[in-house]
């Protein structure tokens, strides 16, 4: 009896202990290995067993559903490590496992650590039958009470695991869940429940860490069924989350013909949330995902960079008579005599890589998995890997040539340039631009100007491309809601030039810079947006400049020959003196336009971008971080946006109908032989004392002026009300139903 009864509890049924389950079924048979773990105890005493006694009877019905639990462990262990699927992985690159009731499942690495993590325990439970049946064939009397007490530790143990199991296969739990169900199972008051459930996980781990090593040592993702936390973005999901009309997405899946690591870089991976265990927190889960990524763009440089490098590399090796000419070819280099080193060693070396391996081994040799190690090892892997990415973005690509021509072109640092090709274009812009031939009608004074201000050293400068967007009229549009308030034909004047497209139809210039490979990682499509915002910011406010300048010029001009003419024939030029008594209210007009936008602009350029970029040099300088860097510009450029008053939208729109308003008083003003009615000309003064008084009166309150936002902004209006003018005519602002004098006069 006693035999049978430790065959049973190995999970070997007979005539003394019966599997109810077997009986039901007889056709059946032995179960089948892939069929679902059963859920409720099928073992029990065969119903015509009357020897024995009601004492042992108890003792039994206690011991027998061990041997249930067994066989349902050992079932669902075997079939988790069942390999045949491996065959069918050259025809199905995801092959799915059936059961018995038709399911189909995917294999799953982590149940399968899962599952050797039993079978250890399992082992140690047949050890236990083993010597129980050893102490009985030494007993000269064996009883049942000592197979009673052989298995009393297995009584907390196996019934927890049988539960472990039936949830792992009822809700099918793999990957992260997995780790994330067994830490939650871990936390309980059995140590001995406690030890096994940390083995198991243990187990679990040794998987994530062998991901963790394709991933951060060799940039390989190691997930064929989607268990990591770290995925790749699917090809529908990209489909999904972009608009195929999108230029960044254009750009973006253009440039993965060229190169797939920046597409990798920035909608190749992302962090999977559902297979993220919580113990694991999002920053590290981040971290983990950057320096994977670091490490793919460390291993699978550019074709165009490596054959750049190789070439550079062999010039180098031919003697220094050919190092002028290599600096020529090669002018994206820094110094060739400096970078010899930095061609001949690896992105990554070996060494760094071993590094890595090294501490991620130790994590993996651990009996326990602490958080505080885990997550100081992958900060450390972290910055090795910015270290790294620091070295071949700003050493390696000459960044801070980039950003310095980026400052040149997008923000107007180079205003000699900027200068030339508003004058050379200038009689373009007086007509409305063409669809079809904008950009190239304004690529030649582009080009005219590059000639005039550009030295051959500038090796930046063919980097930088015109481009003039198709859709112009939508930018047309925005001038008709520019609606002045009236009489009648006091409007016509306005209005008619509102509706005028060459007033703004060349709004839509902007910049395009071509960066070669690894640049992209650092000036996303997005930071490139940013740029080209406060391009056609800085270019409109300073054309509305030139064209204020120009006017008083014209008018200084006709001023000097009409004087002439005066001093010659003092009778016939009687005209020509009323003509100048007339225009001078004009000109106090336009001398108000070009005190406000010289300010504004000295204020963008000298207070905000000077300052700013002095602040970005020093942080370039003291960092060897690569995401350090990218947080770093990305400050710099919302700091450049918000001092600009560009994320303000009451007060950009003001600035917009200001710079609207100057180019129609100018234009209106050359269109026209004779000055313009008095009427008109109150009407455009009255429009202009009301915006520029209500952007004086927005920008000095406290919300801004007082806030950390703009640093510079009280000089700004320092140099705006240094007469108290502003501040004095702001209040007629506040009470609109006075009446306003027809051309204030100003003593600046």
């Amino acid at each position: 009896m006693l035999h049978e009864v430790l065959l049973a509890l190995l999970g070997y049924t007979g005539d003394f202990i019966v599997d109810e389950m077997e009986n039901a079924n007889p056709s059946s048979g032995c179960l089948s290995r892939d069929s679902d773990v059963a859920e409720e105890c099928t073992f029990s005493l065969a119903p015509d067993i009357t020897f024995i006694t009601t004492s042992q009877r108890d003792v039994l019905e206690r011991l027998i559903p061990l041997g249930f639990y067994y066989r349902e462990l050992d079932r669902f262990a075997t079939k988790s490590r069942n390999l045949s699927w491996i065959r069918l992985m050259h025809d199905d690159p995801q092959p799915h496992v059936s059961n018995s009731k038709g399911k189909s499942k995917q294999p799953s690495v982590y149940r399968r650590a899962l599952a050797n993590g039993i079978l250890e325990i399992l082992s140690v439970y047949r050890s236990a039958v083993l010597q129980i049946e050893q102490t009985l064939l030494s007993d000269p009397v064996p009883i049942l009470a000592t197979v009673a007490e052989g298995f009393n530790k297995f009584h907390v143990l196996l019934p927890p695991l049988h539960e472990l199991i039936l949830e792992v296969e009822r809700g099918d739990i793999r990957g992260g869940q997995l780790l994330n169900l067994l830490h939650k199972r871990c936390h309980c008051g059995v140590p001995e429940l406690q030890a096994c459930i940390q083995r198991l996980l243990w187990h679990g781990h040794q998987v994530m860490y062998h991901q963790l090593s394709a991933w951060m040592v060799h940039g390989i993702l190691q997930d064929p069924y989607g268990e990591f936390f770290i995925r790749r973005q699917q090809d529908k999901e990209f489909e999904h989350s972009s608009s195929h009309s999108d230029p960044l997405y254009k750009k973006l899946a253009h440039k993965s013909l060229e190169d797939g690591s920046i597409t990798d870089w920035h909608m190749g991976f992302h962090v999977f949330l559902e297979m993220l265990p919580e113990y694991i927190h999002m920053r590290v889960a981040e971290s983990i995902l950057f320096a994977g990524k670091a490490i793919r763009v460390l291993r699978n440089p550019s074709p165009a960079f490596q054959s750049q490098n190789n070439a550079l590399y062999q010039l180098i090796q031919r003697g220094p008579f050919r190092i002028r000419g290599a600096m020529e070819r090669f002018a994206g280099q820094k110094e060739i005599s400096t970078d010899t080193q930095l061609i001949e060693e690896e992105l990554l070396p070996q060494s760094e890589a071993d590094k890595i391996d090294c501490m991620l081994q130790e994590l993996k040799a651990a009996a326990e998995f602490h958080k505080r190690s885990f997550e100081n090892v992958v900060n450390s892997i972290r910055i090795i890997a910015a270290n790294h990415l620091w070295q071949l973005v700003v050493v390696r690509a000459d960044l801070n040539g980039h950003l310095k021509a980026l400052k040149d072109y997008f923000l107007l640092a180079k205003g000699d340039f900027f200068q030339c090709f508003l004058e050379e274009s200038r009689q373009l812009m007086t007509l409305p631009p063409r669809h079809s031939t904008a950009e190239a009608d304004l690529k030649i004074p582009f080009q005219q100007a590059a000639i005039k201000t550009i030295g051959d050293d500038d090796r930046y400068f063919s980097r930088v491309s015109l481009r003039m967007p198709i859709a112009v009229k939508s930018s047309q549009m925005d001038i008709s809601k520019l609606k002045l308030s009236g009489d009648g034909g006091s409007d016509s004047l306005l209005l008619g030039s509102a509706l005028d497209p060459s007033l703004d139809g060349w709004d839509a210039i902007a910049l395009e810079y071509s960066f070669d490979w690894p640049l992209q990682l650092f000036f996303t499509q997005e930071v490139l947006a940013k740029y080209r915002r406060l391009f056609q910011y800085l270019i409109r406010l300073k054309r509305t400049q030139m064209e204020l300048e120009k006017a008083w010029a014209a008018a200084m001009h006709q001023d000097h020959t009409d004087f002439a003419n005066y001093r010659k024939e003092r009778l016939k030029c009687f005209n020509s003196r009323q003509r100048r008594q007339g225009s001078s209210p004009i000109w106090r007009v336009r001398g108000h336009m070009a005190f406000l936008i010289t300010n504004l602009q000295f204020y963008i350029q000298v207070d905000v971008i000077e300052s700013q970029w002095n602040l970005l040099q020093e942080r370039v300088q003291a960092s060897h971080d690569f995401t350090e860097l990218v947080g770093f510009h990305q400050e710099y450029l919302s700091a450049l946006i918000s001092q600009s008053f560009l994320d303000i939208g009451s007060v950009s729109r003001i600035l917009d109908s200001i710079m609207k308003l100057c180019l129609q008083f100018c234009w209106s003003i050359e269109r026209q032989e004779t000055s313009p009615t008095t009427l008109d000309l109150e009407h455009i003064s009255e429009e202009f004392n009301k915006k520029s008084n209500s952007l004086y009166t927005i920008l000095r309150s406290s919300k801004i002026a007082g806030s950390q936002r703009a640093p510079f902004l009280r000089q700004f209006l320092l140099r705006l009300n240094f007469n108290s003018f502003f501040e004095a005519t702001a209040k007629g602002v506040l009470n609109i139903v006075r009446s306003r004098p027809t051309l204030p006069v100003s003593h600046q």
